[in-house]
Parts: structure tokens; sequence; C-alpha cells
């Protein structure tokens, strides 16, 4: 008896199409997971990213006040940066300057446009004539060295 006369046992195989219910329940709870991680955390970043649109155009205004003080020794009037209220330039937070004296300016920022309506963290920054930054969580406590990166 040579090896091709030998019986072969075929196994039968079955075909499966697809995946069951169970693998993609177990995908679509894997991925529910790593969303409830990942969006949170993102829009985390997203805010704390774009407090920068509020300090840099109040360092700019701040500057421009300055150059325009060392000009003509006040504050008030200066072309580069007029008292009044404009929006960063990114449009996510509203710039107020104000000087009430010749010799002192405060700028404020309050957001005014998502996501930077919802950072409860850091709802109005301010920075003075001396230079001092401030900032506050919506429910008034200071938080300048969160919001601004110092003290």
């Amino acid at each position: 008896m040579t090896l091709s006369e030998l019986p072969v046992k075929t196994r039968q195989v079955s075909a499966q199409n697809g995946f069951s219910l169970i693998e993609l329940m177990i995908t679509v709870s894997i991925v529910a997971i790593l969303a409830a991680i990942a969006i949170p955390s993102y829009t985390s970043f997203t805010r704390s990213a774009n407090r920068t649109d509020a300090t840099k155009a109040m360092t700019f205004d701040a500057q421009a006040l300055e150059r325009c003080y060392s000009q003509n020794f006040t504050y008030i009037g200066c072309a580069a940066a007029p008292a009044g209220t404009v929006n960063s330039s990114q449009g996510l937070y509203s710039i107020t300057i104000a000087t009430p004296t010749a010799s002192s300016f405060t700028i404020t920022a309050v957001p005014i446009q998502p996501p930077q309506t919802g950072d409860s963290a850091c709802a109005s920054f301010s920075l003075n004539s001396a230079g001092t930054q401030q900032a506050q969580t919506s429910g008034g406590t200071s938080n300048t060295q969160a919001c601004w990166g110092s003290t």
C-alpha cells in the first residue's frame, strides 16, 4: 500500500463570515472607554492652549500703551491701543482697555466664544500699568499662576 492509497481524513471547516455580536460589543465598549478618557482631556488641553489668545492680546496692547506713554507721557489718547472693547485675534475673548488716569491703565479679558466660555478655571484675566497679572476663576478666587503661567 502506497501513501496515495491511504484514506485521507478531511476535516470540514465551517466558513464564518463577519463578526459575532460579542466581538462587536467588546469593540464598542473599548472605543467608548477610550472616548470617555480622551474627549475631556482634549477639551481641557484646548482650553488651556486657547488662553494664550487672551494673554497675547493683552500683552500686545500693554506694549502699545507703554510705547505711547514713553513718547507722550500719557496713556490717554493712544491710537495704537485705544480705550474701549475689542475682540482678541482669534475672537475667543473680549479685551477691554481702561485708562482711568493719564498714568495708569487696566486691560481685562473675558471669554466670549466656546470652548473658552466653559473655562471656569480662568474666567477673567487682567493686566495693569504696573505689570501686575491677575486671573480669576468663575467663583472669583485668584488663579493667576495657572492661567498666566507665572506669578
